[in-house]
């Protein structure tokens, strides 16, 4: 049955595509280990068959800093070996000079059906960088068993969340269990806690660290507040280790059983529920909380998307390939067969989506209210804003610093680079 459907999806989506010319070879880097491979061959030998042109994989690094490296050589040589990219949503601002304008070539329908922050971000000076293809956003997991077992709801907001932690953890101790924590997160310095940082800031309504038109925002009461908070998780709610955590790392502790709240990434639910997980049947999964009055539900957006190189000498090819593989019934295929995350709204509705994976349900709102990485309009100093972020709450983190003077300190950095005409 499930098969049959698949092929149906197919059908219908291979109708939809057209419009290329046939008889031509478009190349595409989309991924290069396990599912990312297959599902995005399997979609593309689909096309190819409809059009009567071919398709070729070409294999990428599998850390995503190596892949942009390997990207930037071929756009600096303005080499035409690769037609289609798999872009990082947080790529945009670096390469847009280097993608064909996908604007022109969509209607209004066909892009207001993705998730508007996704598109958002993939939109650089009114260009279309890229098409969604599918997403992530920070999640919170929670021990659905330990919240009932003390009479606890699920937090409507961190410093709810904080409190049920801590007291859960507490209890459990109490009662023998002398591993248990309450909260694990991505608190080594690195992208993660980029992440994580911004969901805390957001949830506060403290900005985005730099905004839209390039203005430093992150040197205020809000942000101070949020990272003063997050500050007073660890070594309470928190374990000191988890300065040292990544994402494999807190999800290990939440598996293990030994942590009653986790903030990771959607991919954590399928291993959370494995046959032979510790926490299966246990485990609830929500949308990352407010910061309190006046504070927003948000999570940091992550995921990936297609663009067609602007050196491309088969673009017209290209771009049938590429909408098709982010329209709306391959990427009804993909979630039924891999749990990719569509960034399609109504697809977090549609019946067989949900059958196949029925936390997908709770996720629709999260991506709706996702806030991007500030990557658009720092562009290519991105990974250096990113980096000097990660140190500075780090530091507040670990409790070697305080919250106001280091984002102040921070922001005098970010703008000595805004002002030398980094961005």
């Amino acid at each position: 049955m499930k098969r049959a459907l698949l092929a149906c999806i197919a059908g219908a989506a291979l109708a939809a595509a057209g419009g290329a010319s046939a008889g031509v070879e478009v190349v595409i880097a989309c991924g290069s280990q396990g599912d990312d491979q297959s599902a995005c061959q399997a979609g593309a030998e689909a096309w190819a068959k409809s059009t009567g042109n071919t398709v070729r994989l070409v294999a990428v690094p599998t850390d995503s800093s190596q892949q942009l490296t390997q990207y930037q050589q071929l756009f600096a040589a303005r080499s035409s070996d690769v037609d289609v990219f798999r872009l990082d949503i947080v790529w945009p601002g670096m390469v847009a000079g280097h993608m064909v304008d996908l604007r022109p070539h969509v209607t209004d329908e066909e892009l207001g059906r993705h998730f508007a922050p996704i598109v958002k971000a993939l939109t650089v000076d009114g260009k279309l960088v890229a098409l969604p293809w599918f997403t992530d956003a920070g999640l919170l997991y929670y021990r659905k068993d330990l919240l009932e077992k003390y009479g606890l709801n699920r937090p409507l907001s961190w410093p709810d969340l904080a409190e049920a932690a801590k007291a859960i953890q507490d209890r459990e101790r109490a009662a023998g269990n002398r591993r248990m924590v309450g909260f694990v997160f991505q608190g080594k310095a690195y992208e993660g806690l980029t992440c994580n940082a911004l969901e805390w800031i957001d949830a506060f309504n403290g900005g985005t660290v730099v905004a839209d038109d390039g203005t430093v925002t992150v040197d205020n009461p809000r942000a101070v507040a949020a990272i003063d908070f997050a500050a007073s998780l660890v070594g309470n709610a928190a374990p000191m280790g988890v300065l040292n955590y990544d994402e494999e790392a807190s999800r290990g502790a939440f598996q293990s059983g030994n942590a009653v709240f986790m903030r990771n990434w959607p991919y954590a639910w399928a291993k959370a529920q494995a046959a032979d997980s510790l926490i299966k049947d246990k485990v609830g999964v929500m949308s990352l909380p407010p910061g309190g009055p006046g504070g927003k539900s948000t999570g940091t957006l992550g995921g990936w998307n297609l663009g067609v190189s602007r050196y491309s000498t088969k673009q017209e090819a290209a771009i049938s390939l590429v909408k098709y593989l982010t329209g709306p019934e391959e990427q009804k295929r993909r979630a039924i067969a891999y749990a990719a995350n569509p960034t399609i709204r109504s697809l977090y509705q549609d019946p067989d989506v949900l059958k196949a994976n029925p936390f997908m349900g709770r996720l629709e709102e999260t991506f709706l209210n996702g806030v991007a990485r500030p990557s658009k309009k720092t562009g290519r100093m991105y990974n250096r804003v990113s980096a000097e972020l990660q140190t500075a709450v780090h530091g507040v983190l670990a409790g070697s610093e305080k919250a106001g003077p280091m984002l102040h300190a921070l922001a005098g950095k970010l703008e000595k680079m805004r002002r030398a005409g980094k961005w």
